[in-house]
């Protein structure tokens, strides 16, 4: 499944009623420029979950990508081509086993 397809998916999975009207997720663009894609993990099935900051850079100054966790917030952070890369290590990360 793609991953835009899967991100779409798990989204709808944690709607409850309350979750996407409070934070949610959110995709949004950095002024370096690039991508910001943030998701509460409040409520959700990854709720508590940590994420020690890992980082991918690349030959280009702008193919770069940066995941982590913060107060129960997953954060990705990248270059304006990472958008992909930024959901696929959400998507890893979320389905990975505990």
């Amino acid at each position: 499944m793609d991953v835009v397809d899967w991100f779409a998916r798990w989204h709808e999975g944690q709607c409850d009623g309350d979750w996407e009207h409070g934070v949610g997720a959110s995709i949004d663009t950095r002024d370096n420029p690039g991508w910001l894609l943030t998701v509460d993990l409040a409520g959700t099935d990854c709720d508590g979950r940590i994420l020690d900051r890992f980082s991918h850079n690349y030959e280009h100054k702008l193919d770069w990508w940066t995941c982590w966790t913060e107060d129960n917030v997953f954060c990705g952070a990248g270059g304006p081509r990472q958008l992909r890369s930024l959901l696929e290590a959400f998507r890893d990360w979320a389905t990975s086993v505990r």
